[in-house]
């Protein structure tokens, strides 16, 4: 079985996109209306069988929640550099940066929609 996508909902499809596309570096793979007031776009880096993102705005939908305790995860080469990236944005940091005893770095920032997306440095 392989993992394919996760799903966010978004309340602005195009802020979410410049977001995913300008700080993490994904690009849009596929982008289509979905129904009545619906519209889905398919993040990812090009690499074949890759694990997309898929953002589903819903016009129907009044706000979009998320839980504390789920975010998406990005490997980063430096935290020092992605840090600087971040605030270059002037997206606060939502916690971090944290060091594990295994030397492994990372922090968590916020997407538009309230999600967590935390930027993860191998040891």
């Amino acid at each position: 079985m392989k993992f394919l996508w996760t799903t966010i909902y978004v309340q602005n499809l195009d802020e979410s996109i410049a977001f995913y596309a300008n700080l993490v570096g994904l690009r849009v793979m596929n982008r289509f209306p979905a129904g009545p007031g619906m519209e889905i776009a398919f993040m990812g880096n090009g690499i074949t069988n890759e694990t997309l993102v898929e953002l589903l705005a819903d016009s129907n939908k009044s706000a979009v929640n998320y839980n504390e305790f789920i975010s998406l995860g990005f490997a980063v080469d430096s935290v020092d550099a992605m840090l600087e990236t971040v605030k270059s944005h002037n997206i606060p940091v939502h916690a971090g940066p944290f060091e594990t005893p295994g030397g492994e770095r990372f922090f968590f920032i916020k997407d538009p929609n309230g999600l967590n997306v935390q930027f993860f440095q191998q040891a």
